[in-house]
C-alpha cells in the first residue's frame, strides 16, 4: 500500500490504494479515479517516470479548468 508503481497493461502510473481479490487497486498520483491491475503487469515506478506522470495530469488539469482572469 502506498507504493508508487507502472501498470504495464495499461501504460499508467499510480499509488497503490488496496487489494481487491486478485487486482490492486491503482488511483492516479494527483488524484482521481482508482483502477483494477493485475499483480503481474505491475512493476515499480523510476523516480522520472514519476515526475513525468505528475506533469502530465497537471497539466491536464490546467487545460479542463483554465485559469480566470
Amino acid at each position: 500500500m502506498g507504493d508508487t508503481v507502472r501498470d504495464t497493461r495499461h501504460n499508467r502510473i499510480g499509488v497503490v490504494t488496496d487489494r481487491l481479490g486478485p487486482y490492486l487497486q491503482l488511483r492516479p498520483l494527483t488524484g482521481g479515479r482508482e483502477w483494477d491491475a493485475d499483480p503481474a503487469h505491475v512493476e515499480p515506478a523510476t523516480p522520472p517516470e514519476v515526475l513525468r506522470a505528475r506533469l502530465a495530469e497537471v497539466n491536464a488539469r490546467s487545460l479542463r479548468h483554465p485559469p480566470s482572469g
